[in-house]
């Protein structure tokens, strides 16, 4: 069941989108990417999501939530948001991965962060003793690690040498890159997950696909190219970084 949006919070002062903070219907807040974030983000973030999730990885739970037309318009300072299907991602008690903190995530978890974001190009996830935003934050109650934004993924500027300079985990670079079982190994689970991809875009509401509420100026959102970037993990260009 779709839920439903009944109160706009305010909006977060941190990310590129500034995602709204609202109240579903389930009585959970939810940082929620509505029109004005981009019909582009939208769909970055719901098939960079669920291809996380096929591949084990700890995202931040994600919903399609829905916002009414009454709620808008009673909050006409928050047009951006919009109205109909919108992104969710729940709201958890977290706090931000530093520098500091990148030894307490697992090796083979820094591993798998890197090889996800070189899957789906990317590059917005960097971190280093001088800063950055690795859109990574820490559970501390359970020493978790929360994976989110991946609104900059399958970026047509996505620079390979950014990432290999930059990334949070690029400490991880050697044993992945160097290792023909891993890269074979992650290769396979990119297949799997990609085996889903019909699926994922199915369930992309069609509402994404336009850029007005009305649904009359098609997005042009290029699921193909999409696609061909994800569809590397069957050629051996996967890993190709020069």
């Amino acid at each position: 069941m779709t839920i439903e949006i009944v109160e706009i919070m305010g909006r977060s002062e941190q990310g590129i989108t500034r995602p709204f903070i609202c109240r579903g219907d389930d009585d959970n807040i939810y940082f929620v990417k509505g029109i004005g974030a981009g019909r582009l983000s939208q769909v970055y973030e719901w098939i960079a999501g669920n291809l996380g999730v096929k591949l084990g990885l700890p995202i931040a739970p994600f919903e399609v939530v829905h916002v009414p037309v009454e709620l808008a318009e009673a909050n006409p300072d928050y047009r951006d948001l919009g109205v109909g299907p919108a992104f969710g991602s729940l709201k958890q008690t977290i706090m931000e991965l530093n520098y500091a903190g990148i030894d307490l995530v697992p090796d083979e978890l820094q591993r798998s962060v890197l090889a996800f974001d070189w899957w789906i190009h990317n590059d917005d996830r960097m971190l280093s003793e001088s800063g950055g935003n690795p859109n990574l934050f820490w559970e501390p109650e359970d020493d978790q690690l929360v994976v989110i934004d991946h609104n900059q993924a399958f970026a047509p500027d996505f620079s390979a040498d950014n990432l290999m300079k930059y990334h949070v985990f690029i400490g991880q670079r050697i044993n992945l890159f160097g290792d023909a079982l891993y890269r074979r190994k992650y290769a396979e689970a990119f297949q799997a997950a990609l085996n889903q991809w019909q699926n994922i875009c199915d369930n992309i509401p069609e509402e994404w696909h336009y850029l007005d509420v009305e649904m009359t100026v098609p997005a042009n959102i290029r699921l193909d190219a999409i696609f061909n970037i994800l569809n590397r993990c069957n050629t051996e260009a996967l890993w190709d970084h020069t």
